[in-house]
C-alpha cells in the first residue's frame, strides 16, 4: 500500500512539475520580442512554432535526465497536448474534429522537433535552415540567421539548467529573446 501511495505523490509531483515547466515554456515563447525583433509571423501558427520550438528544447534537456527526466519529458509532452485540445476547443474547433486536429499538431511537434534535434548540433546555419522551413514557411525576410544565433544561445541556457531544478519544475529563462542571455 505504502508503495502504491509513494508511487501517486510521485506521479503528481512530476505532474505538477511539468505543469510549471509547461508555464514558463509558453510565457517565454509568447514573448513579443520573437514578433517584433525576429519577424516571427504573430499568428495562431507563428506562436505554435515558438511554443514546440521551446518545448522541443526542454524535452530535449530532459531526455539526458535519466529515467526521472524522461518521466517529465513524457509528462511535459502530454501537458502540451492538453493545452492543444483545449486551446482548440476554446476557439470553436467542434468536438468531432479536435481529435484530428490534436494528431496534426502531434505530427507536426514531432516532424519539427526531429528538424531542431538535427540542426542544433550542426550550427548556425543548420538551425537557420530549420526556422526558415518551419517557423517562416520560407519567407524569413533575412531574419533566419538571427532568430537561430538566439535559438542556439537559447539552447545553451536550457542545456545549462541543473537537473534538479527541472524536474521540480523550474526553468529559468530569464534572458528576453531582444536581449543577450543573460
Amino acid at each position: 500500500m505504502a508503495t502504491v501511495l509513494k508511487r501517486w505523490l510521485g506521479d503528481r509531483d512530476t505532474r505538477r512539475s511539468a505543469r510549471d515547466l509547461y508555464a514558463r515554456i509558453v510565457d517565454h515563447a509568447r514573448d513579443p520580442g520573437y514578433y517584433a525583433s525576429f519577424g516571427v509571423p504573430d499568428t495562431l501558427d507563428g506562436r505554435f512554432d515558438m511554443l514546440v520550438l521551446h518545448a522541443c528544447l526542454v524535452l530535449r534537456r530532459l531526455k539526458t535526465g535519466g529515467g526521472a527526466g524522461e518521466t517529465l519529458a513524457q509528462h511535459l509532452f502530454d501537458v502540451l497536448i492538453d493545452d492543444m485540445d483545449r486551446s482548440l476547443r476554446e476557439i470553436g474547433v467542434g468536438d468531432l474534429s479536435v481529435g484530428k486536429k490534436v494528431k496534426g499538431m502531434a505530427r507536426a511537434f514531432y516532424g519539427r522537433a526531429a528538424a531542431y534535434e538535427a540542426a542544433l548540433p550542426a550550427g548556425p546555419a543548420a538551425v537557420a535552415e530549420a526556422l526558415r522551413r518551419n517557423v517562416y514557411r520560407g519567407d524569413d525576410g533575412g531574419r533566419a540567421d538571427d532568430l537561430a544565433d538566439r535559438v542556439l544561445a537559447l539552447a545553451d541556457a536550457v542545456d545549462a539548467q541543473p537537473m534538479d531544478a527541472l524536474l521540480s519544475g523550474r526553468l529559468d529563462l530569464s534572458a528576453r529573446p531582444d536581449r543577450e542571455p543573460g
